[in-house]
């Protein structure tokens, strides 16, 4: 029986939560162990497991592999989500580039200094409302399917429903006007795997709070 992919990061979501919601959509089981100190990051680093000295690292078939994109693409490839040929990989990128550029602002707005907060949050609130959410509309809306891509589960899919959760969660009304955004995420949330991952008590990770803050300081700084 294969090993469980081994992922090393802190207890909370930051760059790692993606790849936690990827092997749910692919109903992948997985273990985690935690960085709890900057003594713990530094022995990964001792021993060579982070090729760039830094995490997400991820042990998955005999590799140790680091870098986000990297990661989410070989579990794509590995478990079916990435299309059925060049073109549709070459959209599934795109949709899932547009997605990672929204979502690397609302994976910083925990981090920052209070000062800066509502600035960000408006511009989370533009570029979801005017930009990013508009466009995954019309591309539903376009084809009349059920995901975004070949009419078939794709990563695509699954990082943009994480994104609308995480979305809502500081902006409970931004769906309001995207039917089908509403659907595709109501459709993927009851995805047995992902319908289990979003149950409390399961591996999916809360918004950071103050003690999952300062520990990342204690771990990176």
């Amino acid at each position: 029986m294969a090993r469980k992919p081994i992922l090393h990061y802190f207890d909370g979501r930051g760059r790692m939560e993606s790849i936690r919601w990827l092997l749910a959509g692919a109903g992948v089981e997985f273990e985690e162990k935690f960085l709890k100190t900057r003594e713990d990051l530094e022995n990964l680093r001792k021993d060579g497991s982070l090729m760039f000295q830094q995490v997400p690292m991820v042990e998955i078939d005999g590799m140790k592999l680091v870098q986000t994109r990297a990661i989410l693409n070989y579990i794509a490839t590995k478990y079916n989500l990435y299309g059925k040929d060049v073109k549709e990989r070459a959209l599934i990128d795109m949709y899932s580039e547009g997605v990672a550029d929204l979502n690397e602002i609302v994976l910083y707005y925990p981090y920052l200094p209070p000062g800066d907060k509502d600035g960000s949050l408006t511009q989370i609130k533009d570029k979801s409302r005017n930009r990013y959410f508009p466009a995954f509309e019309k591309v539903l809306k376009s084809h009349g399917q059920d995901y975004l891509v070949g009419n078939r589960l794709s990563k695509a899919d699954i990082h943009l429903t994480e994104l609308l959760y995480r979305t809502e969660e500081l902006d409970p009304s931004v769906l309001a006007n995207f039917p089908l955004l509403k659907a595709l995420k109501t459709r993927i949330s009851n995805l047995p795997t992902v319908k289990k991952f979003l149950q409390p008590g399961s591996q999916r990770k809360p918004l950071e709070d103050e003690k999952c803050l300062e520990s990342v300081k204690k771990i990176f700084s």
